[in-house]
């Protein structure tokens, strides 16, 4: 019974200190109440998804004064790690098992996981008003004990007996002078562990996330090679084919090489960012504080002197930290060709790969990444699109790290573009349209800098470039597109310069939609009438094709649509698949395909009459073009069947 009166005691100590802290540091009492604190919550869950392990931050954390002298924390492999790891936790010793007892992965291992009684800052972004102390480094992932289907129902048993001054192990049953022998219980977690070029150590807690306090640290855990080359990702630089750009990061800073084709190399140029970078206000941001993870050093080199819809074989790094191993990719048909196949998709972000609860899930991505995969080993992709809310990372650095590892099998292979959303840049007083704390504080500098684009220059993030018949307008619905903004100018300059003889087919994408039968809440609805009203007069001014959005977290077709107003209704051709004949044009066709990872939105029974199609499923959009048509296809991730198709002919 001891193990219960300490649980219990270590409960009714951290519950006082907590309220203490609380009273103390609140000129109101009311700023503590659960009541507000669960109202907060519910005001931010939209901008930074609020959980119960995200504002383990806000949490009061001590070490248990627990006696226990069998509890022990055990790690397989206890060495150093490989750049890719599924490492065992066994917790063993446990007197009473709890469906409160937890264990977390913490990275820096420097992190200081007791308290932080002296950084007592409002983060308001977490929606905890309360002034409690933090904690100093966010916890990387976690998972309960009770992940383990042995053990709360102790399975996993041992017995102990005391012989002279220690504790020994012993059979079930008494000893020789009569005394039962101890009963402790244990069990074993499994966690997915990546190369983030830092150490890690997972600690134990009872108490669950609201009021956790640390029974027992395990020892560090290093990389083998903390500077080891990963992650690189492909982008294009023009339209031509012929160049391709490399971005990968390491934990070293000085060049390193793409070595590429028959006996080609590039050096890389490198880039890093820092707290410093981030952005704040009077509020600090999680990506300044307590989200704060070294992103290591950038690398990006491009690979010029290719040819066109051509697979060339690549590596890159250097002899004194390693080599990547050896990759191939495939560029895209130069501009002015005819036919290309790309994928796209909206709002993928990154789940965990394996039982780990992380401060922000989208659970539909890993379904998706490897059906895009697939698509990619067909060897039926040239090129994908991803556009907006990227990574979800949102001040949370180390989710970039996740993120990159799990687009690696696409992004090394094809060309990987992207567009800027809401959860890249968007944060108060820092110039965004938008002035929600969406992105933590990241302001869209981890984006630009994993992910340079064919831009103008740094927080510009508009582009366009043309693959075979496509011309791609690539914006930013998070900076100004009002009237006399500089985006606006180029809008129009970029799209009036189009040579539809040589690229006869005008996407129009970005994050924001302009339609949506999904209608978000009033302070944030899914459409702003102020975008549309600027920007929807220029699509039908430049005879724009195809409209492709995300954000809203479904997928939705329209018909030709203008001002809310179907100007044109596709007819079935013989396979009795819609078709649009935009030979004579009337008005753009709308696909909403936000439906790639983030939980998903439904839709409302009452709908209007420009929506056509509208599923709520996991997947992505397959299109096929040529000079003469464009097919576009919404494949469910999952079940990898087609479950919406449309042709436009010109």
């Amino acid at each position: 019974m001891k193990r219960i009166t300490v649980s219990i005691f270590s409960w009714v100590f951290m519950f006082c200190i907590t309220s203490l802290i609380s009273v103390i540091a609140s000129s109101s009492s009311s700023l503590s109440s659960p009541s507000l604190l669960m109202d907060s919550m519910a005001e931010f869950y939209n901008y930074t998804a609020i959980s119960e392990f995200r504002t383990i931050n806000r949490r009061t954390l001590i070490q248990c004064p627990d006696v226990n002298p069998f509890l022990q924390i055990n790690i397989s492999p206890n060495s150093s790690l490989s750049d890719e790891e599924n490492v065992t936790v066994t917790v063993s010793g446990i007197l009473l098992p709890s469906d409160d007892d937890w264990v977390a992965m913490i990275s820096p291992s420097h992190a200081d996981v007791s308290s932080c009684p002296f950084n007592r800052i409002l983060y308001e972004q977490t929606g905890d008003l309360s002034n409690l102390p933090l904690l100093c480094h966010y916890p990387v992932k976690a998972q309960f004990m009770s992940n383990d289907p042995d053990y709360l129902s102790c399975k996993k048993e041992e017995y102990w007996k005391k012989d002279q001054m220690e504790w020994q192990r012993h059979k079930k049953g008494r000893n020789k002078r009569g005394l039962q022998a101890v009963r402790t219980c244990s069990g074993s977690l499994s966690f997915h562990a990546i190369n983030i070029r830092t150490e890690i150590e997972f600690i134990f807690f009872t108490g669950g996330f609201d009021i956790p306090c640390i029974l027992k640290r395990s020892d560090p855990l290093n990389f083998v090679n903390p500077e080891k080359p990963s992650y690189g990702h492909l982008s294009s630089i023009d339209s031509t084919g012929t160049s391709m750009r490399l971005t990968w990061v390491s934990g070293d800073k000085e060049p390193q090489e793409v070595q590429y084709g028959a006996g080609k190399s590039q050096q890389s140029q490198v880039t890093t960012f820092t707290q410093d970078d981030m952005c704040g206000s009077t509020i600090t941001s999680p990506a300044k504080d307590f989200g704060w993870h070294d992103p290591g050093y950038i690398h990006a080199a491009v690979m010029t002197g290719l040819q066109p819809s051509t697979t060339f074989s690549y590596k890159y790094g250097s002899d004194s930290v390693g080599w990547s191993d050896q990759n191939r990719f495939r560029t895209p048909p130069a501009a002015g060709s005819d036919e290309l196949k790309f994928m796209a998709f909206g709002d993928m972000g990154k789940a965990p790969l394996d039982a780990s609860v992380e401060h922000y899930i989208q659970p539909g991505s890993i379904s998706v990444i490897n059906a895009v995969a697939d698509e990619v080993t067909s060897g039926n992709v040239d090129s994908v699109f991803h556009i907006g809310d990227i990574s979800y990372a949102t001040g949370f650095l180390v989710e970039w790290d996740f993120f990159l590892h799990l687009i690696n099998p696409v992004a090394s292979r094809v060309s990987y573009m992207t567009a800027i959303g809401n959860h890249e840049r968007d944060y108060m007083d820092s110039g965004s349209v938008y002035g929600t704390p969406d992105s933590g504080g990241e302001c869209g500098v981890p984006y630009e800098s994993y992910f340079p684009m064919p831009t103008s220059a740094k927080d510009k993030p508009w582009y366009s470039i043309e693959l075979a018949s496509v011309h791609f307008t690539v914006i930013s619905t998070e900076h100004d597109w009002s009237e006399n903004s500089e985006q606006y100018s180029w809008m129009i300059k970029d799209m009036a310069s189009v040579d539809r003889s040589r690229t006869p087919w005008l996407v129009f994408t970005g994050h924001r939609p302009m339609y949506s039968s999904w209608v978000g809440n009033p302070v944030l609805p899914s459409v702003d009438d102020k975008f549309v009203d600027v920007v929807e007069p220029l699509l039908m001014a430049n005879k724009v094709d195809l409209v492709l959005f995300g954000h809203v977290h479904n997928y939705e077709r329209t018909c030709a649509v203008y001002q809310k107003q179907c100007k044109a209704m596709p007819s079935k051709d013989l396979n009795g698949i819609d078709t649009y004949d935009q030979r004579n044009y009337t008005a753009p066709i709308h696909a909403i395909i936000g439906m790639a990872g983030f939980s998903l939105d439904n839709f409302s029974n009452s709908v209007d009459s420009w929506s056509l199609s509208r599923i709520s499923q996991f997947g992505y959009v397959r299109v096929h073009s040529t000079k003469a048509e464009m097919k576009l296809e919404f494949v469910n991730s999952n079940s990898r069947k087609v479950e919406d198709s449309f042709r436009i002919t010109k």
